[in-house]
């Protein structure tokens, strides 16, 4: 049984938002960073190799905040160039 915003949205011939939705380069670096954090806990806890895992834990805001970095410098070229409404 579909719901009433399904059967408008079928209607209408509009597809799932996600599925439309390319990935950015915000998604690999996301999953970077969560691997680094995991492994920081690993060096940290398991190893108990503290400096290497208080040293690899700070690659996760290094990389999240490098993605940000590049991702406003690609939204400000694209406002240089002009908004256009297709």
């Amino acid at each position: 049984m579909t719901s009433l915003t399904e059967a408008d949205d079928a209607e209408r011939g509009e597809s799932n938002a996600l599925e439309d939705t390319p990935m950015s380069s915000g998604d690999p670096v996301s999953v970077m960073a969560a691997l680094s954090v995991a492994y920081s806990w690993y060096l940290f806890y398991l190893k108990e190799d503290r400096v290497a895992g208080l040293f690899v834990g700070l690659w996760a805001p290094t990389l999240l905040g490098a993605a940000a970095y590049f991702q406003q410098k690609e939204l400000y070229a694209k406002l240089e160039e002009g908004l256009t409404f297709a």
